[in-house]
């Protein structure tokens, strides 16, 4: 019966990714659209399944947000290189991509709240390159009314494995139980003087899981918070162009590993596109 569950929510979770893409593709434009460029570069810790240590790693990010009719999309592209030839982060591709449906912009479903602007449904996908792991994240979203935020997200998805697993490919990350996450994206502008200034970034919850080698993968909890300083306008007056600054990165049992807890600034460079 199990199984059986699992197998019907992998394929509502593809029938969904299908209606959110073709969705989205038809519309005839953007309403909105904002590309970034981040280079990072910190400490991460590489979790004891992996070997264990502290490596000075150089992470570089493509995004995109936009928006359109019925919705908005998001998905970002990682690239993480350690210098350190030990199978992990050496020269890794990750990503993951959220279509979002807008119950206000489809239904003009009124939300008896003063603080919730949109409740709507969300699909998300991670992938990992070099260990073949492939999740979907069919859920609900809750966008939130709070003076000062240029946004506030709740996402409260499943999160459903369908990678390979190591039958596949000894490379291969173990196939995990389906789980749940919740997370909660933000954006916090705020000026000092004639200087701008942001906050944003994530945080989320995913819950515990036991893989298909009988191992536990904990539950973990991890938050990446920016503070952006707008140096393109307080040097060439050139605002919304280039950001300097710091982005925290904790994470309590990285990647389920009991043993791993991550806590490290990362300096920060991003080039809106």
């Amino acid at each position: 019966m199990k199984n059986l569950i699992s197998l019907s929510f992998r394929l509502v979770s593809k029938i969904l990714l299908l209606l959110f893409w073709v969705g989205s593709t038809i519309s005839i434009a953007s309403e909105w659209s904002k590309t970034e460029l981040f280079y990072q570069h910190g400490k991460l810790l590489t979790p004891s399944f992996a070997g264990g240590g502290k490596h000075a790693t150089t992470v570089i990010t493509f995004q995109n947000a936009s928006g359109w009719k019925y919705g908005d999309n998001f998905f970002f592209i990682d690239y993480l290189n350690d210098g350190h030839s030990d199978g992990f982060d050496d020269s890794e591709f990750y990503g993951e991509i959220y279509f979002h449906l807008s119950g206000k912009k489809i239904f003009d479903i009124k939300v008896p709240s003063e603080i919730i602007k949109d409740v709507g449904m969300v699909m998300g996908i991670n992938a990992s390159a070099d260990a073949n792991v492939m999740k979907y994240l069919p859920g609900v979203r809750i966008s939130w009314d709070v003076p000062g935020f240029s946004f506030l997200n709740s996402d409260i998805t499943a999160y459903i494995d369908d990678s390979d697993g190591i039958l596949a490919g000894t490379a291969n990350a173990p196939i995990e139980q389906d789980s749940f996450m919740v997370d909660v994206s933000f954006g916090y502008p705020f000026s000092i003087g004639e200087y701008d200034f942001s906050i944003e970034g994530h945080m989320e919850y995913i819950d515990e899981r036991k893989n298909e080698l009988g191992g536990t993968v904990h539950s973990w909890f991890l938050a990446q918070p920016q503070v952006r300083f707008d140096i393109g306008k307080a040097l060439a007056n050139k605002p919304d162009t280039v950001f300097v600054g710091i982005k925290w990165q904790y994470w309590q049992n990285k990647l389920g590993d009991k043993t791993a807890d991550e806590n490290v600034i990362m300096a920060l460079v991003v080039w809106r596109l």
